[in-house]
């Protein structure tokens, strides 16, 4: 395999931009190719949702490296950026940097070994990756000496069914279901004064119903209707005071004070079955036959999942659950635990049977919730280290990530005893707000 070939980064999030700047920084030649026309387009797609995760952890410390003879100044650290500012202030100018090196437009559409199917044994670890892409010239194939996926998932949403397949009526009712979370700005004639059901527990879900109970969304013929399948919502809620992030347990503490002033409706135990058209509007059905009627729109904040399609003829190693690589499942499967504790994981973990094919970011992490930034930074460090030849760097993997708070007792996914207040206590409201947002960086 010629040396002169690129390593093909997949995706111009944060992730792979971090990605470009480690293999910049040690020399190698770097091809990223995002799918959207901008840059960090998924990251400005959500660009009105605060994070709750600070500036200086928001930052690959190769990438600022990179940024500094620029001029380009680090955001205060303690301080807490939209997905714009995330995107305006830090990863467009990453990509200019990085120039030609990243190109818009470009969306990958296939994977595979140079003039080899998934079948084919014979050569295959010899002959270099044949990226197929569509972009503007139409289909191309690039040839690449490695590959690194860090596509994300944000455009493959879970369906409001908890079979994994949309439910009855899902497909046909989709104008008035959105699988993003709502901006107080755009979104308003949209929500204002309407009956909304938020469908899901996660910091997507609480992010959502803030939004819903805050003017001018929130009015006074506005209804907000929070529908879980747990049996409670003790653990949605978070750690509260306990979560090492304060922006991530302030998340919670609002919401409790929203419900507690009434002004979110909970149904707990809901596992959708349907979605109904009545004269009043539509109708949740759920399996036990339990119903939410009256609803105007819905906010699906169900998850997400990996886009597995474009490496169907490559080789993977997956847990058959999770989707994500099967050495980092047992750390980050929510059916196992609910710490949020991520072993320090690099890019043996991370690279396929196939032999310089990675997973990265949060399409490592496959239908698992709870991805930080950080973990990113630290496996495309480990994996440039290892494609430049350094393998004792690449094996010194550190991470230490914000505690949730949320420990003991039964795991997210387990719904026997899931509202159980657990060994850091229910959340309370606090004294003063606190920057909030989604959990996804």
């Amino acid at each position: 395999m010629s040396p002169t070939l690129p390593v093909v980064v997949i995706g111009a999030g944060p992730v792979g931009l971090a990605a470009a700047a480690e293999l910049v920084r040690r020399d190698q030649d770097v091809l990223v190719l995002e799918a959207g026309p901008t840059p960090a387009d998924a990251v400005q797609r959500w660009g009105h949702v605060r994070l709750f995760s600070p500036w200086e952890q928001l930052v690959s410390p190769a990438a600022a490296a990179l940024l500094a003879p620029t001029g380009w100044q680090q955001p205060p650290s303690g301080t807490y950026p939209t997905g714009a500012q995330w995107a305006h202030d830090y990863l467009a100018p990453l990509a200019a940097v990085l120039g030609r090196r990243v190109r818009t437009g470009h969306r990958v559409v296939g994977v595979a070994r140079q003039d080899r199917d998934l079948l084919v044994d014979s050569g295959r670890p010899d002959q270099p990756f044949a990226v197929h892409v569509e972009g503007p010239r139409g289909l191309e194939r690039i040839l690449a000496r490695a590959v690194v996926d860090a596509s994300g998932t944000l455009d493959r949403p879970n369906p409001l069914g908890s079979e994994g397949y949309p439910v009855p009526g899902e497909r046909e009712l989709a104008e008035h279901i959105r699988y993003a979370m709502p901006d107080r700005g755009t979104d308003r004639a949209r929500y204002a004064g309407r009956a909304t059901a938020v469908v899901g527990s996660g910091a997507s879900a609480l992010t959502a119903l803030l939004a819903l109970t805050r003017e001018p969304v929130h009015t006074g013929t506005s209804r907000v209707v929070w529908v879980l399948r747990r049996p409670g919502v003790a653990k949605a809620l978070g750690g509260g005071a306990a979560d090492e992030l304060a922006a991530r347990g302030a998340l919670g503490q609002h919401v409790r004070a929203a419900v507690d002033a009434g002004l979110v409706e909970v149904v707990t135990g809901f596992r959708t079955a349907a979605v109904e058209q009545q004269p009043d509007g539509l109708r949740l059905v759920a399996t036990d036959g339990r119903t939410v009627e009256g609803i105007d729109e819905v906010v699906a904040t169900t998850g997400f999942r990996p886009d597995l399609s474009f490496l169907s003829e490559v080789r993977l190693d997956l847990d058959e659950r999770l989707q994500s690589p099967r050495g980092l499942a047992g750390s980050i499967d929510p059916n196992l635990h609910s710490c949020g504790s991520v072993a320090p994981h690099g890019h043996d973990v991370l690279e396929m049977p196939e032999g310089g094919l990675y997973l990265a970011g949060l399409k490592s992490y496959g239908r698992a919730p709870t991805f930080l930034a950080q973990t990113g930074y630290e496996q495309v460090r480990s994996i440039a280290a290892a494609l430049a030849g350094d393998l004792a760097s690449a094996a010194a993997v550190e991470l230490t990530l914000p505690d949730t708070g949320v420990c003991g007792g039964a795991g997210l996914f387990d719904d026997a005893g899931a509202d159980a207040g657990g060994c850091c206590g229910g959340p309370t409201v606090p004294s003063s707000p606190v920057p909030v947002g989604i959990l996804v960086p």
